[in-house]
């Protein structure tokens, strides 16, 4: 199979593209103060995405496993972004569990993908 930029046909890799757009979005809304916590839930949800593509490039999937490992610490990083974000009151309830909903099918994703790798 061809490898190269095969991340791209991928349905994880664009719900994670997605989600790391909205999360750009949402966190410009975040005040000043809380920067910080903006950044890192922009770099992990990205991180995610990345891991995705990076790892499609390697030469075997064993080695993409890993990375879809990296990636399923990241979404969790992310998660636990958005739990402080909205402790912090800077997300409503309703956003919140959207957002975590939407972690939740990616980390599925990501676990499926990894399980199916490691039967091939």
């Amino acid at each position: 199979m061809d490898k190269t930029f095969r991340f791209m046909r991928f349905k994880v890799y664009k719900d994670a593209k997605r989600f790391y757009l909205s999360v750009v979005e949402i966190s410009k809304t975040f005040p000043r103060e809380h920067r910080e916590l903006a950044d890192q839930i922009r770099r992990s949800s990205l991180s995610v995405v990345l891991n995705i593509a990076e790892g499609s490039g390697k030469d075997s999937d064993k080695e993409l496993n890993m990375y879809l490992n990296n990636s399923l610490g990241s979404i969790n990083e992310t998660t636990a972004g958005i739990d402080i974000a909205f402790e912090s009151k800077l997300i409503s309830s309703t956003l919140k569990n959207e957002l975590i909903k939407e972690t939740k099918q990616i980390a599925d994703q990501l676990g499926g993908f990894s399980k199916y790798l490691k039967k091939s």
